[in-house]
């Protein structure tokens, strides 16, 4: 029985933004391949020539400490771990297909390739969005001002209702 594959949703939610970009770790792809993740990172290793600056790299120990508070899992000194982790990029990810040749990585290369430009179209449309709200509020005057202001709130990435409508827009 072949397990089914992730969701951009499920996806979506292990991309990382870390050195100014959105990555996804070494362990998470392994899982979502089926494989186990010293088997993915040996075979990156085996052709590392594919994997330039910007396609993946290693965390530092801090990096990988904040993260890890961020996702609450184990760190290296609880029994975790004993290596810090790899990250892909978008990029490296595409390039993954080429090192792990199986369907199921193939497969789940194209649904991680989807989660990430749908995940780019809804930044791209909070951009679009602060743009119009700067033009509407240069046209109108002070009274406006407040109402601008909470909706920009609301734009916010870290608030509830932005949070509900960038999962309502994952979904679909």
């Amino acid at each position: 029985m072949s397990k089914s594959l992730p969701t951009v949703q499920e996806i979506s939610r292990k991309i990382f933004f870390i050195r100014g970009h959105r990555v996804m770790l070494d362990s998470d792809l392994a899982g979502l391949y089926g494989t186990d993740t010293r088997a993915l990172n040996r075979a990156v290793r085996r052709n590392i020539i594919r994997f330039p600056e910007g396609f993946m790299f290693q965390l530092d120990s801090k990096e990988f400490e904040n993260l890890m508070c961020q996702i609450g899992t184990s760190s290296l000194s609880h029994g975790g771990r004993r290596k810090l982790p790899l990250v892909f990029s978008e990029y490296g990810v595409v390039m993954l297909s080429s090192v792990l040749n199986s369907n199921r990585a193939i497969q789940v290369n194209i649904a991680i390739v989807r989660a990430f430009v749908r995940l780019r179209e809804i930044l791209e449309s909070h951009r679009d969005l602060a743009a119009k709200l700067d033009k509407l509020e240069q046209r109108y005057d002070r009274q406006f001002k407040a109402v601008f202001e909470a909706i920009r709130q609301l734009m916010s990435v870290g608030s509830p209702l932005s949070q509900k409508r960038i999962k309502g827009l994952s979904e679909n």
